[in-house]
């Protein structure tokens, strides 16, 4: 019998890589687009504060999608606090962080659930 995803990770981790796609493209647009050097002096250093944000956001990402293939709670709960981290790391953004974090921790509780409860 095949064994279901996870649902609560699978959702986390699209989540997860929508946003950093979009933050990629958000960023590299906001450095790219500055004409004058102020500007673009500017950017440079959003670019340089919002960045451990983003690799943060990345091995958060990894891990999620360990624990969701590989069905190990360990790491789906290494995904789950690198979303704590990453939101910690860019409180401005908290809210494109959020939904990721919550549904790693359920998705963590039910991947728990089902390793200490033996199937037939």
């Amino acid at each position: 019998m095949k064994k279901k995803l996870n649902v609560p990770l699978l959702i986390s981790l699209l989540v997860g890589i929508a946003y950093l796609v979009y933050s990629i493209v958000y960023w590299s647009g906001a450095v790219g687009g500055s004409s004058t050097g102020t500007a673009a002096a500017g950017a440079a250093i959003a670019s340089m504060l919002v960045m451990p944000h983003l690799v943060c956001l990345v091995v958060a990402i990894v891990f999620n999608a360990l624990g969701l293939f590989m069905r190990k709670a360990a790491f789906a709960l290494v995904g789950a606090i690198l979303y704590a981290v990453t939101l910690v790391l860019f409180i401005p953004y908290f809210m494109f962080v959020i939904v990721e974090m919550i549904l790693s921790f359920v998705g963590f509780a039910q991947l728990k659930k089902a390793v200490s409860t033996p199937s037939a």
